[in-house]
């Protein structure tokens, strides 16, 4: 195990170097620059053509953006891992890790009120669904799981923002609040957009959870445990449930994410201030170091959760082991 995670680990490093050189030039591709945005945005400059050349000069100069891309890459991946100084905005010169530490809470707590709402959906339907195998049981389960696969959150967040208002003149509440400062408050503002994307996640866990259920109990070993005698219950969920779950937790390792960096138009109907808000907001702007400094960070939390999710599948099978 110990030499596995050391494998691992240090294969963290060429990934993380790949995804900072794409990240880094990627976004410079973007057609016009932040000076581009900041001149549309101060369109009331006061002087000549030739001053408003040199202002921008300066600009580029203090932002160190006259610099070649190489050398901008340079000195953001040193300041990176000599000081572990993501840099700051462009636009208001605070830190690029306030930014997020701000928003990464956010989404992720959206990200897991969601993946907790899809399992608590998914596992019940898709056991059923797989033990009564077509039956009028399995065929609902079935076409919920479309279903959910099939209805955008981002439709399912506008109507439930839209349809209430206008029948009931209730609307969700949209200021959001930090856990910690008012709980209550907290859930009911984060307990609707995670159901909305629960609901789309819960499509995906069903339909994987409901084959490899069907798949596990056609094995022999399962024939013989209905043949001692166990009762239902401790056949499903003491020696199938565990078995069909390896795939299943890769389905979800897979959805992290999309659930903290892709779901940026529920958090922008609910006005939530997290991962993918933020970062429509500085591609807008064009603010480098933030969309860069975010971007690597998430990147960052992927490999992690999945070298996590890899980890998970000894203790569902003990017959794998990690060398």
């Amino acid at each position: 195990m110990r030499a596995y995670l050391i494998r691992r680990i240090l294969l963290f490093i060429p990934t993380l170097f790949l995804v900072t050189v794409i990240i880094f030039f990627t976004v410079r591709l973007i057609p016009g620059d932040v000076l581009d945005v900041m001149l549309r945005q101060n369109v009331g400059f006061q002087g000549s053509a030739e001053q408003l050349l040199e202002t921008i000069e300066d600009l580029r100069h203090m932002l160190g953006l006259d610099l070649p891309i190489h050398v901008q890459y340079g000195r953001w991946m040193g300041n990176i891992i000599l000081h572990g100084d993501f840099g700051k905005s462009l636009w208001t010169a605070i830190p690029v890790t306030y930014h997020i530490g701000r928003s990464f809470p956010v989404s992720f707590q959206l990200a897991l009120m969601a993946m907790i709402v899809a399992l608590l959906v998914a596992f019940p339907i898709a056991m059923y669904s797989a033990i009564r195998q077509d039956t009028w049981g399995d065929y609902i389960g079935r076409s919920l799981a479309i279903a959910f696969l099939c209805i955008p959150a981002f439709w399912l967040g506008t109507m439930v923002m839209v349809y209430p208002s206008i029948w009931l003149d209730w609307t969700p509440p949209l200021e959001y609040v930090p856990f910690f400062e008012n709980p209550i408050a907290n859930l009911q503002i984060m307990i609707i957009p995670a159901f909305i994307l629960g609901t789309v996640v819960s499509g995906i866990c069903m339909r994987m959870t409901r084959t490899t259920m069907l798949e596990v109990l056609r094995e022999d070993y399962i024939r013989t445990a209905w043949s001692k005698g166990l009762k239902e219950r401790v056949v499903v969920t003491r020696h199938a449930l565990r078995n069909a779950l390896i795939p299943v937790v890769s389905i979800i390792g897979t959805q992290i994410p999309f659930l903290i960096g892709g779901a940026v138009i529920v958090e922008q109907i609910f006005a939530l201030p997290g991962v993918g808000r933020l970062l429509v907001e500085v591609i807008n702007k064009r603010d480098y170091p933030v969309l860069s400094g975010l971007n690597l960070f998430v990147a960052s939390f992927v490999l992690v959760v999945n070298l996590l999710v890899d980890l998970t599948y000894a203790y569902f099978d003990p017959r794998i082991r990690y060398r």
